[in-house]
């Protein structure tokens, strides 16, 4: 599973000459949490709302509200945005981006091509993707088989789910310790009660 099947094709960017005002206004707008910075076509930063935050009024400060009010009118927004950018391309990987945003503690990462931003992709759009990975959006029962990593498990798994005309269709494995696995399937048919008999009678063990 690719970026390019999750991301956000419609990607609402600034120059950096835009005011810090006129981006708080655009990203409130849209109802967005971050914003590409491109000048020329070329990508030179990335805002997000918690940039703009900290440059936000505060009851801290000693200035008075008029002349907050007028840096942030006046300010340009590359005076506040991210310059080191992380990003990534349409054919990276899910999990490779995924492991991205958590290595860099960052909730989004605009998509490149050829220097070009053709997308953005956030932590709401990896959690999408682990959920179909998973099969929570999938027709069908949910099974959980919890059994030693060894060979020949799937392969039981297939010819106990054609014995019965049940169909896989999600699978995913999920390692445990003391060399365990757990084996969540999404099973479409009318026998899938019988299938899990028939791994019980193999000696796997069924979770509820």
């Amino acid at each position: 599973m690719y970026v390019r099947q999750f991301m956000t094709a419609q990607v609402f960017t600034v120059t950096p000459e835009k005011t810090i005002a006129d981006t708080m206004a655009l990203m409130r707008e849209k109802k967005i949490s971050r914003m590409p910075v491109v000048e020329k076509g070329k990508l030179v930063g990335l805002v997000t709302d918690g940039d703009l935050r900290e440059v936000s009024p505060s009851p801290a400060t000693t200035l008075s509200i008029f002349e907050l009010n007028y840096l942030i009118a006046k300010t340009p927004i590359r005076e506040v945005a991210i310059k080191k950018v992380v990003t990534c391309h349409p054919d990276t990987q899910i999990e490779d981006a995924a492991l991205l945003m958590r290595d860099h503690k960052i909730g989004g990462l605009p998509v490149v091509d050829e220097g070009k931003v053709v997308g953005i992709i956030t932590g709401s759009d990896i959690m999408d993707a682990f959920l179909d990975i998973m099969g929570f959006r999938s027709p069908g029962q949910r099974v959980m088989i919890e059994t030693k990593d060894q060979v020949g498990v799937m392969l039981d798994l297939a010819l106990s789910t054609k014995e019965f005309d049940v169909n896989i269709g999600s699978l995913a494995v999920y390692h445990l310790r003391d060399n365990q696995i757990q084996i969540l399937a999404r099973l479409q048919g009318d026998q899938v009660a019988e299938v899990e008999a028939s791994l019980e009678k193999k000696g796997y063990q069924i979770k509820k």
